[in-house]
């Protein structure tokens, strides 16, 4: 039986159809590549030797979006989470702000922290591991007391979560680097700054004076606020949101849909970005896809926060300045 086995069929080669490589369409031409270190090495010149390809020319159309907003007022939202303002990058955003860029600066909690104490002590980010054995971790006596007080100033006047820090940060006695304060540049541009709470994922919600109502309330507010602000997105805004997972996206989209309800549809036709590590499901679904679905473009460009936003900043900076 074995004799009278034959051989698997094959195709038969000769036969197949071949075209010009003229009349074929191609995905990379020669013109898109990269330029080599030349005599200019300005930043603008690095900017231009950039390939056109991929992330490089989403990058560039980030920039262009971003400026194209800044140029026709249009709104131009930042939501951050806490890594971002660790990496140093609090500079960048202050300068955007003064440039007119930014028009609504929106925080997870983790990041209002982080900004508070860079601007009162001139430090943070403690080790966790360390002060979770002994129990230590997060119980910094001047940052949980100095921010909940804030909270609860600002339930009795009426302020906002991220305005009621700012206030707050103004009102003290000495501050170590109140020039990185994104917080307080926000507040002093006059910039809807708003910080929106998860509970019990905070600190400072571990503290004594930790008041339940009052972060509830001013952090609502600032979710009213942050709905506000998204129906300046509408015909060419741009949401840049910047290392939070969770918290800012689905912030982010709660928000919109209440714009939407209550402007009969608007805002649509915008840019939406998430500039993170690693990709997540929920910065992708709720900034990058679903907010655009009835107009507009996402992107997303991962890496590393300190190296990727103050490229950013800077192109961004660039565009503008030359006109």
């Amino acid at each position: 039986m074995t004799q009278d086995r034959r051989p698997p069929r094959e195709a038969d080669l000769s036969k197949v159809r071949t075209i010009p490589v003229a009349t074929r369409p191609n995905k990379v031409r020669a013109e898109e590549f990269a330029t080599a270190p030349g005599s200019d090495r300005s930043f603008a010149a690095f900017l231009r030797a950039l390939p056109e390809s991929l992330k490089a020319h989403d990058f560039r159309a980030i920039v262009d979006a971003v400026v194209s907003a800044a140029r026709r007022k249009k709104g131009v939202i930042v939501m951050l989470g806490g890594h971002v303002v660790k990496t140093g990058i609090g500079p960048i955003l202050v300068d955007l702000m003064q440039r007119g860029v930014i028009t609504h600066l929106a925080m997870n909690g983790s990041a209002a922290i982080h900004d508070y104490e860079i601007a009162r002590f001139g430090g943070t980010s403690e080790d966790v591991a360390a002060g979770l054995k002994d129990g230590t971790f997060g119980m910094a006596e001047e940052t949980g007391r100095g921010l909940n007080e804030a909270f609860t100033q600002g339930i009795h006047h009426g302020w906002g979560m991220g305005e009621s820090v700012a206030r707050a940060l103004e009102a003290a006695p000495s501050l170590a680097h109140s020039e990185h304060s994104i917080i307080l540049a926000a507040h002093r541009q006059w910039i809807p700054v708003t910080v929106h709470a998860a509970l019990g994922a905070e600190i400072i919600h571990q503290h004594p004076a930790a008041d339940g109502a009052a972060i509830g309330d001013t952090s609502h507010r600032d979710f009213r606020r942050l709905a506000s602000s998204c129906d300046d997105l509408h015909q060419g805004g741009v949401v840049l949101n910047l290392g939070s997972a969770v918290i800012m996206p689905e912030v982010f989209l709660k928000a919109l849909t209440v714009a939407r309800n209550i402007g009969a549809g608007r805002p649509i036709e915008f840019t939406t970005v998430d500039f993170d590590m690693q990709r997540h499901y929920r910065p992708r679904m709720n900034v990058v896809q679903r907010p655009v679905l009835a107009g507009g473009t996402g992107y997303e460009i991962t890496g590393h926060h300190e190296l990727l936003i103050p490229l950013l900043g800077w192109a961004v900076a660039e565009a503008l300045d030359a006109g």
